[in-house]
C-alpha cells in the first residue's frame, strides 16, 4: 500500500496531512532533511510554506520593495537613429549645445545643464552671428534671466554695457558688484555729450594724417546719422541736403581739417544749433546755397528740431560734456533711466537712441579685443522713433560679428517690431528683418495671440508653440531657446538664493504700502484741530 493510501487504525476519520508528510512526498523531508540542504535552510523554508517570503509592502530597507512581477534579467535592446528617436521625443535635438559658457539651468526633456555661448555657437556652426533677442510677457523671468546671463558670462571675461536701463532692473547688481551706474534724469547731475569724442580724442595725436581722415569720417557719419534721427524725433524727416548740411557743420566744428590739426575740438547739439541759426559764409557756400537767406529757410526746420532737444524734456542731458568717466575695467556699466519716466515715453526714447548712439562708438573706439554684451532693453520704444532709429539698430547687429558684440535685444512680443511705422512701410520692413539678424531667440511664457505671432515670424513647429502657451506658462523662467532652425530647447532658468534676491523685480509690489499717519478723534468722530 503506498504511502497516499494509508489510512489511521481503528476506523478514525481521515486527519489533514502535515507540512511534514508534504515535503517527505516530495523529496524535502523536515525530519530526515535532504543532504544537498542545510539544516537551517531546511527548517526555514519549512516555516515559510504558505506565507510570502517578505511582508506584504516590503522590508523598510533600501532595495527591498514588492513588485506583482518578477524583474526580468535581460531589457531587450532597440536600435535607431537620431532621426527617428526626434520623431519619438519632439523638441530632443539629436546633438546638445557644448557645455561652456554661462550655465542657465537645465533642459527639461533630457535633463542635463543647459549653458549658453553665443560666441561658441557661431565658431562651432550653430549660428550665423552671437545677436540674442528675448520675447515674454511681463513677470515672465525676462530681466532675470538676461541679468542673470550677463553675470554669469563675466566668468570668461565677458564685459557688459546695458545701453539703456528703462526700469533700473540692473542697478541692483551693479551695487552688488561695487560698481556705480551712471543715472540720468532728475535729482542727477551726470551728463553725457551725445557727441563725445571719447577715446578719440587723447589718440588723435598719435594716428598718423591718414589715419585721422579714415576716422574722422568714420565719426562724422556717425553724428550725422544721429542729428538726422533726433531730428527725426521732432516730427521732421531730414533731407539728403539736410544731411550735406550737418555732416559739413560737424566737420567745422571739430576742427579735424582733413587730418592736419594735431587735436580736435569738443563739440555739443547746442554748437550745431547755433552754427545752423547764424552761419557764415564758409558753411553756406560750401552747400551751394544762393546766399544765406535760402540756406536759412532752408535749414529752418531742422534748426528748430535739434533746439527743441536743448530746450525740450531732455534738456540738460545730452547738450553738455560728458561729465562721467566710465571705468572700463569693470566687468559691468549702466546707464540708469529711472528717472526719466516721469517726462513721458518719448524722452526716454530719445535717451535711448542717444545713448545706443555713444554707447556704440565708446565701444568701438576703445577697440580693447574684447567681446562685450550690449543690452537693448526694451529696444521698441527706440524704434518706434522712425526710420533712421530702424536703421541705427538694425546697422548694429550687422557688424556685432566684425564689432566683436552681442547685441541683446529685450522686447515683448513680435508686434513691437511692426508698430514702428505705417503698414507696408519701409521702417516695419527693417523691422521685421531684425529677428533674422538675432541667431539665438528666448521665448518665455506668451498668449496664445502672441505665440501665433511668433510661430508666423519665427517659423516653429506645433509643439514649439504649445511649448511656450503652456508649459513655460507655468513657472517664471522657462523659456524655449530656439537657435536659429535647430529643434527649441526647454530651458528652465536656475537662480540661486543671491540671485533670486537682487533680481526679484516684483519686490516693490510686495512692499507695504506707506500710510499717512492718521490724526487723532474726539468722540464724535471729528479730528482734533479741526474746525467745527
Amino acid at each position: 500500500m503506498s504511502a497516499m493510501s494509508r489510512r489511521p487504525s481503528g476506523g478514525a476519520a481521515p486527519r489533514g496531512r502535515g507540512a511534514d508528510d508534504l515535503l517527505a512526498l516530495f523529496g524535502a523531508g523536515a525530519r530526515g532533511g535532504d543532504p544537498a540542504v542545510p539544516a537551517a535552510a531546511s527548517d526555514d523554508h519549512r516555516g515559510r510554506v504558505s506565507r510570502p517570503r517578505v511582508p506584504r509592502h516590503g522590508r523598510a530597507e533600501p532595495g527591498h520593495g514588492w513588485a506583482a512581477v518578477e524583474a526580468v534579467d535581460r531589457v531587450p535592446v532597440y536600435r535607431a537613429t537620431t532621426g527617428e528617436v526626434g520623431g519619438l521625443f519632439p523638441l530632443l535635438a539629436a546633438e546638445g549645445v557644448p557645455a561652456v559658457g554661462a550655465r542657465m539651468g537645465y533642459d527639461a526633456l533630457s535633463g542635463g545643464a543647459f549653458y549658453c555661448h553665443p560666441v561658441e555657437w557661431l565658431l562651432r556652426g550653430l549660428a550665423t552671428n552671437p545677436n540674442m533677442v528675448v520675447f515674454g510677457e511681463p513677470g515672465r523671468g525676462k530681466s532675470s534671466t538676461v541679468v542673470a546671463f550677463c553675470l554669469r558670462m563675466m566668468l570668461f571675461g565677458i564685459k557688459t554695457l546695458v545701453s539703456g536701463d528703462v526700469k533700473g532692473e540692473y542697478t541692483p547688481l551693479l551695487r552688488a558688484l561695487g560698481i556705480t551706474p551712471v543715472e540720468l534724469g532728475q535729482g542727477s547731475a551726470a551728463r553725457l555729450n551725445a557727441l563725445d569724442l571719447g577715446p578719440l580724442a587723447a589718440r588723435w595725436a598719435r594716428w598718423s594724417p591718414a589715419r585721422r581722415r579714415e576716422e574722422l569720417t568714420g565719426i562724422i557719419a556717425r553724428w550725422t546719422r544721429l542729428l538726422a534721427a533726433l531730428a527725426e524725433t521732432q516730427g521732421y524727416s531730414p533731407t539728403v541736403t539736410d544731411e550735406l548740411v550737418l555732416s559739413v557743420v560737424l566737420r567745422r566744428l571739430v576742427g579735424g581739417d582733413g587730418g592736419a590739426a594735431s587735436r580736435l575740438r569738443p563739440i555739443t547739439i547746442p554748437d550745431v544749433a547755433k552754427a545752423l541759426a547764424d552761419p557764415d559764409p564758409d558753411l553756406w557756400r560750401p552747400a551751394r546755397f544762393a546766399g544765406e537767406r535760402e540756406f536759412l529757410d532752408h535749414t529752418r526746420l531742422i534748426t528748430d528740431a535739434l533746439s527743441n532737444l536743448v530746450h525740450g524734456p531732455l534738456a540738460g542731458l545730452f547738450d553738455a560734456p560728458t561729465n562721467v568717466d566710465l571705468d572700463w575695467d569693470a566687468p559691468i556699466q549702466s546707464m540708469d533711466l529711472s528717472r526719466l519716466r516721469s517726462r513721458g515715453d518719448q524722452a526716454v526714447a530719445v535717451a535711448l537712441t542717444c545713448l545706443g548712439s555713444w554707447s556704440s562708438m565708446i565701444t568701438d573706439l576703445q577697440d580693447d579685443g574684447e567681446v562685450r554684451i550690449v543690452v537693448r532693453d526694451e529696444v521698441w520704444r527706440q524704434l518706434r522713433l522712425g526710420l533712421r532709429a530702424v536703421q541705427a539698430v538694425d546697422s548694429d547687429l550687422r557688424l556685432s560679428r566684425a564689432e566683436r558684440r552681442i547685441q541683446l535685444l529685450v522686447m515683448h512680443k513680435p508686434s513691437d517690431l511692426l508698430s514702428v511705422g505705417e503698414a507696408g512701410s519701409q521702417e516695419v520692413a527693417i523691422a521685421k528683418d531684425l529677428l533674422s539678424l538675432c541667431s539665438t531667440r528666448i521665448l518665455l511664457g506668451q498668449s496664445t495671440r502672441v505665440a501665433d505671432e511668433l510661430a508666423a515670424e519665427l517659423a516653429l513647429s506645433e509643439r514649439e508653440q504649445e511649448a511656450t502657451t503652456g508649459w513655460a506658462m507655468e513657472r517664471r523662467g522657462r523659456a524655449l531657446w530656439k537657435i536659429e532652425n535647430h529643434p527649441g530647447r526647454k530651458v528652465q532658468t536656475v537662480l540661486s538664493p543671491t540671485e533670486q534676491r537682487l533680481f526679484d523685480t516684483d519686490a516693490p509690489l510686495r512692499a507695504p504700502a506707506r500710510q499717512a499717519p492718521r490724526r487723532p478723534t474726539r468722540v464724535d468722530g471729528s479730528a482734533v484741530g479741526a474746525s467745527r
